[in-house]
């Protein structure tokens, strides 16, 4: 069981992305020409939790985010983190990159001309970088003249933020009061449609 163990932890901690479970399983099928069950793999995970959720000694837990297990810092040690993020972070998102993306989350799909609607300016370039970064995606096409692209948030935004759903985005609600009225406008007009 030990050895079953020891890799679930090296498959999640490698793993650039949320890993699933059947991922898991066919990775470790793959290499070791051996049959493992669910339960098992679901049993290492359990023994995986109560060595790095369960110890506050640990820095680092296992969440179960966007349909898979994945390595995230404790809270507890986040300021760490961000001042290293700080010192070594130099290709940031704009705030015209983080107004598109919280749009976009809100009301995906989205098409181009929705968002340059509520934000009142083109969207072009943080649609480009949002895109590059991989926290959009092209999602379809809309029924409306021209069939305009939509887009959606992609696996990676709900990654990044941590997040197992949309419905785990934060509401208005829990958004502090600002003297902001812009980005107050923006956030209630997005919320209430």
């Amino acid at each position: 069981m030990q050895h079953l163990v020891s890799a679930v932890e090296a498959l999640i901690f490698s793993s650039d992305h949320a890993i699933s479970i059947e991922d898991i399983k066919s990775s470790i099928e793959l290499a070791t020409n051996s049959a493992v069950s669910k339960v098992e793999i679901e049993e290492a995970i359990q023994v995986l939790f109560q060595i790095y959720n369960e110890n506050e000694e640990r820095s680092m837990e296992i969440l179960f985010i966007s349909g898979g297990y994945r390595f995230m810092t404790k809270p507890a040690f986040q300021q760490y983190i961000g001042a290293h993020l700080k010192l070594t972070s130099k290709r940031k998102l704009s705030q015209v990159a983080l107004e598109t993306l919280s749009i976009v989350a809100y009301r995906q799909p989205v098409s181009k001309t929705d968002l340059e609607s509520i934000r009142g300016v083109s969207c072009d370039y943080a649609i480009q970088k949002l895109l590059e970064k991989e926290l959009i995606a092209i999602s379809g096409r809309s029924e409306a003249a021209g069939r305009p692209l939509l887009y959606s948030t992609s696996e990676k935004f709900m990654d990044y933020f941590g997040l197992g759903s949309l419905k785990d985005l934060p509401k208005i609600k829990d958004f502090k009061q600002t003297d902001n009225m812009v980005g107050e406008e923006i956030i209630e007009e997005i919320v209430e449609n």
